[in-house]
């Protein structure tokens, strides 16, 4: 019994002094913030899309600003947030703000995101914006894409004034704080974001192994 004990004990011990040292491990990644800061201008591109045609930034933005938004096909979250994206780009569309979606994910590590897969998706979905390709998956790098979806919004001059989520409830009925919209609304009322970020959450963007 005693044996037992101290068997255990070494067992909880050797697990607590792991957990340190996978958080010590952990914690520069973890804290370190390479998104895109705000007030930063957002990166440009010219993206393929499922259209067959290449769009830029200076394509896709509108006058009053842009909404850059990282997704992809087989993501839960961004299958959930799909249609209030549909819903966010037919209403701020017409009031000036352009809309792109970004697939990042490395169709070797899920299949489903390829891009023939986002061709189907983006037909099904009839989305009223380019849903685009980021093939090297250095557009996502540069805006610090953590998961998707995860939105990165600019104002007319390009710079970053929202990032972060889409609000703060995958089911639409508990959601209290619609934080993407309620930028939206800032931007085409010229009036600064109040809340210019928040913590994005969904599944992690599928980056290449190196």
């Amino acid at each position: 019994m005693q044996t037992d004990r101290r068997v255990r004990a070494l067992i909880a011990i050797t697990a607590a002094v792991l957990a340190v040292a996978l958080g010590l491990r952990a914690a520069p990644s973890a804290l370190a913030s390479d998104e895109l800061a705000i007030g930063a201008k957002g990166p440009s591109f010219n993206l393929k899309g499922t259209d067959g045609k290449m769009h830029a930034l200076d394509g896709v933005a509108g006058p009053k600003g842009t909404a850059v938004i990282f997704t992809c096909n087989e993501c839960p979250f961004s299958k959930g947030y799909e249609d209030r994206l549909i819903s966010l780009a037919k209403t701020y569309g017409p009031q000036g703000v352009g809309f792109v979606a970004i697939n990042a994910n490395d169709p070797k590590i899920v299949p489903g995101d390829g891009f023939d897969f986002m061709v189907k998706r983006a037909q099904q979905k009839n989305f009223p914006y380019p849903y685009v390709v980021d093939e090297t998956q250095t557009v996502a790098a540069a805006y610090g894409a953590k998961v998707t979806p995860h939105i990165f919004l600019l104002d007319a001059q390009g710079k970053l004034v929202y990032r972060g989520r889409v609000d703060d409830s995958l089911e639409q009925d508990k959601v209290k704080s619609r934080d993407f919209a309620d930028a939206l609304d800032a931007l085409v009322a010229g009036k600064p974001v109040q809340v210019a970020e928040t913590k994005a959450f969904g599944c992690g963007v599928k980056y290449a192994k190196k």
